[in-house]
């Protein structure tokens, strides 16, 4: 007899095993791609300070560090911050962080919110902590970068039900966009006789909305982009929405 395992959203998720072994195959040239777009554009220099927030397991911390860039990363899982320490050195460290509480104040350069980071949280007030947040620990002359999914486009072309084979265990997935405005990805699975639910849910955050964000953080856009090349975003095709923050200077 199958023995349940029903986990809730993101905590218990991006701390589980099946998250890494689900996504194992991202593509990291295309990550350090954007990576190298970026230092392009904002002139990365060795004396900056980068804070990647909700970093994962560090593979974009770890890559900046290798370029001789002082990173900080923090992720709300202490699996992913456990597996980015085994990379840590004096220029490279990472901490067990909720991107809604404050962190150190006018410390950072530059802070990245990468590969769809965000609207993760029920409330659109938790939004607004998290970008305010992160708005504190930039400089007065800081940049942030926040890397999200364009949902025209994304709600437009979700497949509904997927099954994908991973390391042996077989993944059904189905997606849809909720009520509430969420993109909902539904993960069920068996493993050593353990039957498994998650759920991934993002808010389909609109533009103004983020703006508004931005707004009440003291940011303003400099840069909107639609794909890792930084080419201009276009509402109903670009794949991505790529803002490049700066503070409001009053």
């Amino acid at each position: 007899m199958l023995t349940t395992k029903k986990k809730e959203w993101f905590g218990e998720w991006f701390d589980s095993p099946y998250y890494h072994i689900l996504y194992k195959n991202r593509d990291v040239e295309e990550a350090r791609y954007f990576i190298n777009q970026l230092g392009n554009y904002l002139h990365f220099s060795p004396e900056d300070h980068i804070l990647d927030l909700a970093c994962g397991k560090g593979r974009h911390s770890i890559y900046l560090n290798s370029k001789g860039l002082k990173v900080t990363g923090l992720d709300l899982s202490a699996r992913n911050i456990e597996e980015a320490n085994r990379y840590a050195n004096e220029n490279l460290h990472f901490f067990v962080h909720d991107m809604r509480q404050p962190w150190h104040r006018s410390a950072y350069d530059y802070i990245l919110n990468l590969f769809t980071s965000f609207g993760y949280f029920d409330t659109d007030q938790e939004n607004v902590m998290a970008v305010a947040a992160a708005a504190e620990s930039l400089k007065s002359d800081g940049k942030m970068v926040i890397d999200f999914l364009n949902p025209y486009t994304v709600v437009h072309n979700l497949v509904p039900e997927e099954i994908k084979l991973i390391e042996g265990i077989e993944f059904h997935i189905k997606k849809w966009l909720s009520d509430d405005n969420y993109i909902v990805k539904d993960i069920q699975f068996t493993d050593k006789g353990s039957y498994y639910h998650f759920q991934e849910k993002v808010k389909a955050i609109r533009k103004k909305d983020f703006k508004r964000y931005f707004e009440q953080a003291g940011l303003e856009i400099e840069k909107l982009s639609g794909d890792y090349d930084l080419n201009d975003y276009i509402p109903d095709e670009s794949d991505r929405m790529i803002f490049i923050l700066k503070k409001v200077v009053k």
